[in-house]
């Protein structure tokens, strides 16, 4: 039996569709009140006064907490240990106003109309100071950017300046990213409930060990008195990793008030107070010789970050790990802007730098007269040349040969322009994508119930990614149940930890951990039947008894078998249960680890109006195993289009007067609907993995977006003649 790796259906497929799973503001609590946020409207200044008396009296309102009356809070140093590193958050504790919707104050009603009624009538009066909204000022005093966990700043290899001087082909270009915003389908929402020092709280998150942490620090009360629970999540993309102010101002607010509140932002609240993926200036320098083989690389990234604390997008990552040079030299600097603190958005960093790394390359592939897939070829690196270590695993070469088969590439014309129907442009190009395969310590816990059927726990999370299924099909194979008889629990800190659900590393992570509890149970099972003088396995040796379908079977005498029913009834009907960990080793320090794929991309633009549109995608991917066909499928496709979104649409438009973000809706921030989707074709090759985890399985939540918007860019090109190095790929820019 081996559920692993079959489509099944999610396991929690019908209480989606049903409306049976309770997202963070479905939670019905007794007596429970409405928040709404206050948000300034300038970018950068000072608080002199509120005006609340016209929202006081408004109906069904319960309280108004600003920054004068706000209880204090211990004073926040440093991060908790094991804390995620938050931002600094706004909590109501200072008069400083440091971006345009940073949250100034929280209204309590009756009821949500009620609170975002009287929010509206909130007056507020400020002392304006001038403001950094200009990237191309703010550029002007730049900063180095911190050093992420085994992500330096700064890179240096090799001679560069030799390594350009004995180059055949040069090229230098820059590249721009804009400001983008998450958007996922389930804006973010808490619900908070204290009970004397106990704070339960009901929050929408990629990270519930993570909120709990900073609860405590925030309140400074014990860990072990903060609850918070997320069955489910409707999308993340990186936004929900990170406890933004909404999350204490919900509790702050309820501790005010004495009772439950709940607050929900809004869509337009969700541009700001919780993340963006920070817009950059990527400056690519490439030396080449005329075989096509790199002497040189440079890769200078410029990020905008905010005032109220830092974050760097790590461009460059990609270019340090995914082609073979003689030398190289990266550099991370950012820009402050009185913008909301930015942060991880679906592969951050690669898909930014892999659209300036993959443009570039396109540029030097016509440069030298090569195919572009040749010229990747002739780079391929076989060991990270960063780290000068072997990959534990990498199947580039195989997504190459297998894209271009299923695209059809060899009858591309390499000439811009040359490939027509109609008055329509039609335009190929293709990318590289890779992210790193990351993975951490988790927890979980299984017990085998008398009733013959499993509960497994872990306090991870589901995004929407298939977390509940892939988990089940991994207990079930490890304990030896069908997969309809294992229930997956998540979402809840008094759960076994898990880490953040971000990275791409929760199967990679809770996988093994699962994988470990449930056949910890079905050892612990197998010892009390070899012991039982009453079972036909008596006297066995454990390793020569199988466990299948809620059978323990003896390996060369099948009529030796027993359900596992009957051992727990004849043993006193206790449950058996076991709990473990799963952590890696010091496998990274001996292997890279990291997925590839190749994308081909085909464009048709039309000749008049520089309209772009996509009829199909080629992604081939080399993952390690691939748990779940059918939830593979989707993440992979997902990211495949909100690829394309990135390409051609996403762009967070902010007024260069105010700070303020000009389409900070549905309607004006652009995102790709199913009219925009033409057909999708992803797929994974087989690849195997002994050293990334026990299952062999890495991450693929990210890998999907990389290297779509540079595959768009250079088909574009091939179609139309005009490079575009500025993102999103609109119209205007075609004309």
């Amino acid at each position: 039996m081996n559920s692993i790796g079959q489509g099944l259906d999610r396991v929690d497929g019908r209480l989606k569709v049903t409306g049976g799973a309770l997202y963070s503001a479905e939670h019905a609590l007794p007596r429970l009140a409405h928040g709404m946020m206050v948000q300034a409207t300038i970018p950068n200044g000072r608080i002199a006064a509120f005006d609340l008396a016209a929202a006081q009296a408004m109906p069904g309102v319960i309280a108004i907490v600003t920054p004068m009356n706000a209880p204090r809070l211990p004073k926040q140093e440093k991060p908790a240990p094991g804390a995620q590193a938050n931002p600094r958050l706004s909590l109501l504790q200072d008069d400083r106003v440091q971006y345009n919707g940073q949250p100034i104050a929280i209204v309590v009603a009756e009821s949500f109309a009620q609170a975002r009624a009287a929010a509206h009538r909130v007056g507020v009066r400020y002392t304006p100071e001038p403001a950094a909204l200009d990237f191309a000022k703010a550029k002007q005093h730049l900063r180095k950017a911190p050093t992420q966990p085994n992500r330096p700043a700064d890179t240096s290899r090799g001679n560069v300046p030799g390594g350009m001087a004995r180059a055949a082909v040069k090229l230098d270009h820059t590249y721009e990213t804009p400001l983008e915003n998450h958007n996922p389908m389930e804006p973010h929402a808490t619900t908070a409930s204290w009970d004397g020092d106990k704070l339960t709280l009901f929050d929408s998150t990629q990270n519930v060990t993570g909120v709990r942490k900073t609860a405590a620090k925030t309140f400074g009360i014990a860990p072990e008195n903060i609850h918070v629970v997320c069955p489910f999540v409707g999308g993340g993309f990186g936004s929900k990793g990170t406890t933004w102010s909404h999350v204490m101002l919900a509790a702050l607010a309820a501790r005010v008030t004495g009772r439950p509140v709940r607050l929900a932002l809004e869509r337009t609240q969700m541009y700001g107070p919780v993340g963006a993926r920070p817009m950059t200036e990527q400056r690519l320098q490439l030396g080449a010789a005329r075989t096509g083989k790199l002497t040189a690389q440079v890769h200078h990234t410029i990020c905008s970050t905010s005032f109220v604390d830092d974050f760097s997008e790590p461009c460059s990552a990609i270019t340090r790990v995914l082609y073979q040079s003689d030398s190289l030299q990266t550099t991370q600097k950012m820009a402050t802007m009185n913008l909301g603190v930015q942060t991880y958005m679906r592969a951050p960093g690669e898909s930014s730098g892999s659209f300036a790394l993959e443009s570039a390359m396109d540029e030097l592939a016509y440069a030298l007269k090569m195919d572009p897939v040749a010229l990747r070829l002739q780079n391929y690196a076989e060991k990270d040349p960063e780290k000068d270590q072997p990959f534990s695993s990498k199947s580039l070469r195989e997504c190459y040969r297998v894209g271009a088969e299923r695209f059809g590439w060899a009858k591309r014309n390499p000439e811009p322009r040359s490939m027509r129907a109609g008055n329509t442009l039609v335009g190929w190009g293709m990318a590289t994508a890779t992210y790193p395969a990351n993975r951490q310590k988790a927890k979980a816990s299984a017990i085998i119930r008398a009733d013959g059927t499993a509960l497994v726990r872990s306090g991870t999370h589901d995004l929407g990614t298939g977390t509940y299924t892939i988990m089940s099909q991994i207990a079930a194979d490890a304990l030896g149940l069908p997969v309809a008889q294992v229930t997956f629990e998540l979402g809840d800190s008094t759960m076994p930890e898990a880490p953040v659900s971000g990275g791409s590393q929760t199967t990679a992570s809770v996988g093994p951990a699962v994988h470990a509890a449930a056949s910890a149970a079905r050892d612990k099972l197998i010892a009390v039947a070899v012991a039982d003088t009453a079972s036909p396995l008596a006297g066995s040796s454990a390793s020569d008894i199988l466990a299948a379908d809620g059978w323990l079977t003896h390996r060369s005498d099948p009529a030796r078998r027993e359900r596992f029913t009957a051992i727990i009834a004849r043993n006193g009907g206790a449950a058996i249960q076991a709990d473990s960990e799963a952590a890696p080793g010091d496998e990274k320090k001996q292997y890279a680890m990291h997925a590839f794929g190749a994308v081909f991309v085909e464009v048709h633009v039309d000749a008049d109006l520089g309209t772009v549109r996509v009829p199909r995608v080629v992604g081939v991917y080399g993952i390690g195993k691939l748990m779940n066909a059918k939830t593979g499928h989707s993440q992979l496709l997902g990211g495949v289009v909100w690829g394309i979104g990135m390409g051609l649409m996403e762009k967070t438009e902010i007024d260069s007067r105010t700070g303020r973000a000009l389409n900070a809706n549905l309607a004006d921030y652009h995102v790709p609907v199913n009219a925009d989707i033409g057909v999708v074709d992803v797929s994974v090759v087989e690849e195997h993995d002994p050293y990334i985890n026990a299952l062999g399985a890495k991450g693929i939540g990210e890998i999907g977006i990389v290297g779509v918007a540079a595959a768009l860019a250079n088909a574009v090109y091939h179609a139309t003649g005009k490079r575009i190095r500025s993102l999103p790929i609109t119209p205007d820019k075609l004309l």
